[in-house]
Parts: C-alpha cells; structure tokens; sequence
C-alpha cells in the first residue's frame, strides 16, 4: 500500500500551522534548513547535477546534499530525473510548488 505526503498547501489548507503537532512543521524544516535554501536558490537558476550542486555549494558533505535533495523532493519542491547512463546521470530541478517557495 502507498501512502502518499500530502503538499504544503494540502497541509496548510487542512491545519494549524501554529499547532506543536501540525505535519507542516517538518516540510518546513527541510524547506528553511541550511542547505535546503542554498538548494532552492541554486535550483531556481535552472537544472543542476549533483556534482554541480554541489561545487555551487562550498562545503556541504556529499551525504548532506543527498539526504537534503531527498527531503526536499518527497516534500514535492525538488523533481530528480535519472538517465540509464553509465556513469550515472541525474538532474535535479525545481517543481512548480518549489518555484513558488
């Protein structure tokens, strides 16, 4: 069985984000961490690979940027598109609800 994360704005149509226990609360967090605005930022500038990211981004771990681009894609602000390439080739960019963040 699939579940699916409900968006921020089904989120914030359906609670209180100013509630302790509102579920917002940790898309948010992803959206406003450290490297989750860095992210956003460099993403608004069009397509990216990891690799680029992460040059753009001085000093974030290859761990950090992969756990943040993960969070920030289930979260639905973050699309990834992998290529059956070798080596690997994955584009990240921004989804229209994260264009709008």
């Amino acid at each position: 069985m699939k579940t699916t994360i409900p968006t921020l704005s089904e989120q914030m149509r359906d609670g209180n984000l100013f509630a302790e226990q509102c579920p917002s609360r940790e898309v948010l967090k992803h959206v406003t961490s450290r490297w989750g605005v860095l992210i956003l930022l460099a993403l608004r500038q069009g397509t990216h690979r990891f690799s680029d990211l992460r040059r753009k981004m001085g000093g974030v771990s290859e761990k950090m940027l992969s756990q943040s681009l993960q969070a920030l894609e289930q979260d639905g602000f973050v699309d990834r598109v992998s290529y059956p390439v070798v080596p690997p080739h994955v584009e990240y960019s921004l989804t229209p609800m994260g264009m709008e963040v």
